[in-house]
């Protein structure tokens, strides 16, 4: 499905016309579309089993209405924070089809977790084993783990976004694994069920997630021998899109076809936890150009959307498609697409060809992930608003926010 398109030169998010949602709402401003989210969700629930379970990584993108969006649809929820199981539970997600991720969780976002009732636990260290089990004894409550196993597989992707080499923080190394599990079973309150493993991000290429996936069931094979029957293996997420002309995405039934036939054989389910590959595509970043700078060396279209707003290129160096939202004839120019804020890394695109003038708007493209959710309010500048279209219609899911609202939660000496 392609959410936006350009028809009689205006662009399109679903049926709307991108220029009257800036009329509408302003800008800067996200745009989702509530068709692509449903659409790409349930190309991972068709290609699962009932047993199965895909848990949307909620960090991607947070707002109430694509949870709701996608609780509606059955979708599980992978979980790093207790304000994020709240933002589940508000939308109407099962606690059931939770798992709780991430390296730091504190002893009462685990008895929050518990006391709701999630699926699993995620467990990243032996240390956090015994404080869960503090926790759990306390409240006479068994916590159900998975452990994340780092398999010292290069994911080949960005280093901020690779997460599965013996260098990062995540997870316990695949060599100590055996002993994790002993302890685990030996623990009054703990219950292993599984086991976890999540590389990296933006993955373009499967074969190092079927690697990571043999190094699992090697482990699930010994701790079955050692008499550890675990009922799940946990892939994580990480499933690229494709951001740059040529850049090919994962096809997500082959890979899912793949990672089942494996687990299928030894009697496994299998858990997801897919964001970006769901959200990315289904959002768009719109923005305001507000004067063009021509230089020596450079031209700038500096705009009003700013590294606050949509932080990946100025990150990640990321690249994103930028479209113009009705186009114009005539002769393309070299632009560096930058906001008004005050860093020399303030910058949305660099080096694209278009044709600009001052008041056009543009589109950053499959900016549905970790755009919003990665939005500050450095420089005081308030946060864009968000807008979800289903059809016809044009939603406001959030609205935005003032001087006010900045100034709210601050107290004067």
């Amino acid at each position: 499905m392609i959410p936006f398109l350009h028809e009689n030169n205006r662009l399109f998010a679903e049926q709307v016309p991108v220029d009257t949602l800036a009329e509408q709402f302003g800008t800067p401003l996200y745009v989702y579309s509530r068709a692509a989210l449903i659409h790409q969700y349930q190309r991972y629930q068709a290609a699962v089993s009932e047993q199965d379970l895909v848990c949307y990584a909620v960090k991607a993108n947070a707002n109430l209405a694509v949870l709701r969006t996608l609780a509606a649809q059955g979708a599980g929820f992978d979980i790093v924070s207790v304000g994020e199981l709240e933002r589940v539970l508000e939308a109407g997600g099962d606690p059931e089809r939770i798992v709780f991720s991430g390296v730091g969780k504190q002893p009462a976002e685990m008895a929050r977790a518990l006391e709701v009732g999630i699926h699993c636990f995620n467990v990243e260290s032996l240390s956090e084993l015994e404080h869960l089990q503090a926790v759990a004894a306390e409240r006479d409550q068994v916590a159900r783990v998975s452990l994340r196993v780092n398999p010292d597989v290069d994911a080949r992707t960005h280093p901020y976004i690779s997460t599965g080499l013996k260098a990062n923080k995540f997870g316990v190394p695949i060599d100590d694994a055996e002993a994790f599990y002993q302890r685990a079973r030996a623990l009054s309150h703990i219950e292993p069920i599984g086991v976890d493993c999540h590389i990296g991000s933006q993955l373009t290429d499967i074969e190092p997630l079927l690697e990571a996936l043999g190094s699992l069931l090697a482990l699930v094979r010994r701790l079955r021998a050692d008499g550890i029957e675990l009922q799940h293996v946990d892939m994580g997420g990480g499933l690229g899109v494709s951001y740059e002309e040529g850049e090919a995405a994962p096809d997500i039934e082959s890979y899912i076809a793949a990672v089942k036939a494996e687990l299928d054989s030894e009697g496994l389910h299998l858990v997801l936890e897919p964001g970006r590959s769901i959200v990315a595509d289904a959002g768009l970043f719109l923005t305001r150009v507000t004067l063009l700078k021509t230089g020596e060396e450079k031209n700038f279209a500096v705009v009003d959307g700013a590294m606050n707003d949509l932080l990946r290129p100025s990150l990640y160096g990321a690249w994103q498609r930028v479209l113009p939202v009705q186009p114009r004839p005539g002769q393309p120019t070299t632009w560096d697409v930058v906001g008004p804020v005050c860093e020399t890394g303030d910058f949305l695109a660099r080096d694209r060809e278009l044709v600009l003038a001052e008041g056009d708007l543009v589109a950053i493209m499959q900016a549905g992930a970790y755009g919003f959710a990665m939005a500050s309010n450095y420089n005081t500048r308030p946060r864009a608003a968000e807008v979800m279209v289903d059809g016809e219609q044009a939603m406001l899911i959030r609205r935005r926010e003032t001087l006010d609202d900045l100034l709210a939660a601050e107290r004067d000496l």
